[in-house]
């Protein structure tokens, strides 16, 4: 899914000027609605915040008005729809909506990592950018998005009253974009998908050795499919998400380690021991990767217990029932 995903996008360096204006038209509207449904989750407890975010819409809204005139003085009334997701580079925003309770932090978070994606687009936009008058409104706007940025920064410190110093907290986003997400997601993918495979190769052969030697195939081709759809996914200059190469051996780790932890115990002679151990790898890997899903993922725990170990529980009995037929 993700290579196809990669190749249905475009390059960044391969867009027009005309397709890069149109292209940030839709991003400050979607932006603009983010930050008013920032406001609603905000306005209860903190309506003074609430404000700040209402602000920082119709700022956004200003920013779409001035690329729309721009944008029909240039090129007439005619706009493509082109979307993040239709251009490779942009990080994957989970709709807020999808998780009905934000904590101020993570909206700050979110805000900053926001902030800090378009700051980029428009520096790097401004720079491909032949036509003054349009190289001009994207560094004004890259300007504006980094005063939003600053904004962010100062509503957490004010909120929260932790001194958090801004060196300590870009390491901290740069980790979580970096190895963080990535990691979990190949962790994840590693510990369930290979569930089926190898407690089917075990139930069928009753034989550890041969057990293992599929886990082990299972879980390294797993990494490497992993890994290479991670790195070609996003090249990290727009979302802020660091080296490719990084995110990729992240994933690719980790989705292999997913795998092997419930592998390694077929490396004991006695198939009964074997399975006994393997089975309770299992229910410590899903309960970790809840756990992180929780910690770093704005899930709440229960509910991410809930996905992965019943989801991962169905995997792991579908195996069983395959390898005893």
């Amino acid at each position: 899914m993700p290579l196809l995903s990669f190749a249905s996008q475009k390059s960044f360096s391969d867009l027009t000027e005309r397709e890069i204006l149109a292209l940030a038209i839709q991003a400050e509207e979607e932006d603009s609605r983010i930050y008013r449904e920032m406001a609603d989750q905000l306005r209860p407890t903190y309506p003074a915040s609430a404000e700040v975010f209402v602000r920082m819409a119709e700022e956004e809204s200003g920013h779409r008005d001035r690329l729309l005139d721009l944008f029909k003085e240039r090129f007439g009334d005619r706009i493509p729809l082109i979307r993040r997701e239709d251009v490779r580079g942009f990080l994957r925003r989970k709709p807020m909506w999808m998780t009905p309770e934000w904590s101020i932090e993570a909206i700050r978070e979110r805000v900053v990592s926001m902030e800090e994606e378009a700051q980029n687009f428009y520096r790097k936009a401004a720079a491909r950018s032949s036509d003054p008058s349009i190289r001009k409104l994207l560094d004004d706007l890259a300007d504006d998005e980094a005063g939003h940025e600053n904004t962010a920064e100062r509503l957490q410190s004010a909120i929260s009253g932790e001194a958090l110093t801004e060196e300590k907290e870009a390491a901290r986003r740069s980790f979580v974009l970096q190895i963080v997400q990535p990691g979990l997601i190949g962790l994840m993918d590693g510990s369930v998908s290979t569930l089926a495979p190898v407690f089917a190769a075990a139930f069928a052969t009753q034989n550890s050795w041969e057990t293992f030697l599929v886990g082990m195939a299972a879980s390294i081709g797993a990494g490497i499919s992993m890994g290479f759809a991670e790195a070609l996914s996003d090249d990290g200059t727009l979302s802020g998400r660091g080296k490719p190469i990084i995110r990729g051996l992240a994933s690719g780790l980790m989705t292999a380690v997913g795998g092997v932890g419930h592998t390694l115990p077929y490396l004991i002679p006695d198939f009964r021991i074997a399975t006994a151990i393997a089975i309770a790898v299992v229910l410590v890997e899903l309960w970790a990767i809840a756990w992180i899903r929780a910690r770093y993922m704005d899930t709440p725990f229960l509910r991410a217990a809930y996905q992965v170990v019943v989801g991962g529980l169905l995997v792991f009995a579908t195996g069983i029932l395959i390898g005893s037929a």
